[in-house]
């Protein structure tokens, strides 16, 4: 993981998603702000998912790694929290399994826009995710539980990404920038290890 800012909101979220989409809301929540059973809000955010992108430069919000077809995850998910469905900065940008994987655990996985680009990296040749000593100690069992509930560290599924990147970047089909682009953690032990 690595930080990330939050993107710009679109012009015009307001008007396409946010608007309707709290109408939505206002006729459908309980007295007490909740859906009922099986019910989910219209998906007014998919609309938005080029922009959401764009603003995480493609990246995979959690394996930081080039995603061409991921999703947009509501940090705080709709089941808990539906009055944040329309909000632009509940917005991640996700691989769909990983987001899958995370479901409505909330804030009980890092959120990707407080953590910060020292508190991970990944190991050569293992390119196994680890965290540093640099994540703060109040975090730690937060930041071990992300990286292990969302399969980061050793998944087979992301072993094998990072590895297609890493061996195109050592068969010298991708420059260290290039790599930096699609990978960006795997272009940072790459270059610890050259220095």
């Amino acid at each position: 993981m690595k930080h990330f800012a939050l993107p710009p909101e679109p012009p015009d979220f307001d008007a396409r998603a946010r608007q309707p989409g709290n109408q939505w809301l206002d006729q459908n929540l309980d007295e007490n702000g909740q859906l009922s059973k099986g019910t989910r809000p219209p998906d007014r955010w998919s609309d938005f998912k080029g922009q959401l992108a764009d603003g995480f430069n493609n990246l995979c919000a959690y394996s930081v790694m080039y995603e061409p077809v991921g999703t947009v995850d509501h940090y705080l998910s709709c089941d808990n929290h539906p009055r944040m469905a329309y909000t632009w900065s509940n917005y991640r940008y996700l691989s769909g399994w990983i987001n899958s994987s995370k479901g409505t655990l909330d804030e009980q996985v890092l959120d990707p826009f407080q953590v910060e680009d020292d508190w991970f990296e990944i190991l050569l040749p293992s390119l196994q995710l680890v965290l540093t000593d640099a994540v703060p100690h109040i975090e730690r069992d937060h930041a071990q539980f992300t990286i292990e509930r969302l399969h980061l560290r050793d998944d087979e599924r992301v072993i094998r990404q990072r590895q297609q990147w890493y061996r195109m970047y050592q068969e010298g089909n991708l420059t260290l920038e290039g790599l930096e682009d699609v990978a960006p953690l795997i272009a940072r032990a790459v270059q610890e290890q050259l220095a």
